[in-house]
């Protein structure tokens, strides 16, 4: 980081500034395997957009409260998971998106879970169309695996480590995403791994969790930077894009 980042719940209503870009971290709460906590999107999403809105060091660039509760049916046969499901994650980031807008210029939503993506994609889009300047950015590395594997093993590494039980850390399914994908559409992740990961944590360490940190702030400057709203490539996020099993 080379700045600070100005959080919007730390400020009195005077002290806001008058042309305000708000950055909006969408996380989850759900399963992550047996050695990573439920809040890891949430954990990954924040420090993702914290780090990005302190490297940019300006006043007038807001970070806002995680939205912490995301679409997560696919994962809701592992306790602890609690989803909005998709239409609830999609109206609420509408209408949050339509309340900053009264007094924001514009609102960058920060995704740190590919079970989100339908919601985000679909709010964006509305909102673009209602007029708002609004656009969205994955929490994406190049290379990463799919869920609680050697990916968030590092980066909760990095960002977390007393969060992080390695000693619990196993394999899971670790096969491709493309053989994978039409047994958690019918199934969610527990039809494919029975404890929850998607990967291998083996390996992990904080060193990469650093580099994997930066490669996502970079992909989320890249969007604060463009001068109009933005849909940027799909690409892997704590990724499971994978259809809503349970609601």
């Amino acid at each position: 980081m080379t700045g600070r980042a100005l959080r919007l719940a730390d400020l009195t209503w005077p002290e806001l500034p008058p042309s305000a870009t708000v950055v909006v971290p969408v996380g989850s709460l759900e399963q992550h395997g047996p050695h990573l906590p439920l809040e890891t999107d949430a954990l990954v999403a924040e420090a993702v957009a914290v780090r990005a809105v302190a490297a940019l060091d300006r006043d007038d660039v807001l970070v806002a409260p995680v939205v912490a509760y995301g679409a997560s049916g696919e994962h809701q046969h592992f306790a602890g998971t609690v989803s909005t499901g998709t239409p609830v994650l999609h109206l609420l980031l509408v209408e949050l998106v339509r309340s900053l807008r009264t007094w924001a210029t514009r609102v960058v939503l920060v995704n740190g879970h590919g079970g989100n993506l339908d919601a985000v994609r679909g709010a964006v889009a509305q909102l673009v169309d209602e007029g708002h300047d609004v656009a969205w950015a994955p929490c994406a590395a190049a290379g990463a695996d799919l869920h609680a594997g050697r990916t968030e093993t590092s980066l909760l590494l990095h960002l977390r480590p007393d969060l992080v039980r390695l000693d619990h850390a196993a394999a899971g399914a670790t096969a491709p995403a493309a053989e994978l994908m039409p047994l958690l559409r019918a199934g969610g992740v527990v039809a494919v791994s029975a404890n929850g990961v998607l990967g291998d944590p083996a390996g992990a360490s904080a060193e990469e969790g650093r580099a994997l940190l930066e490669e996502m702030v970079g992909r989320v400057l890249a969007v604060l930077a463009l001068p109009s709203p933005a849909d940027p490539v799909r690409a892997p996020v704590d990724p499971v894009e994978t259809p809503q099993v349970a609601r």
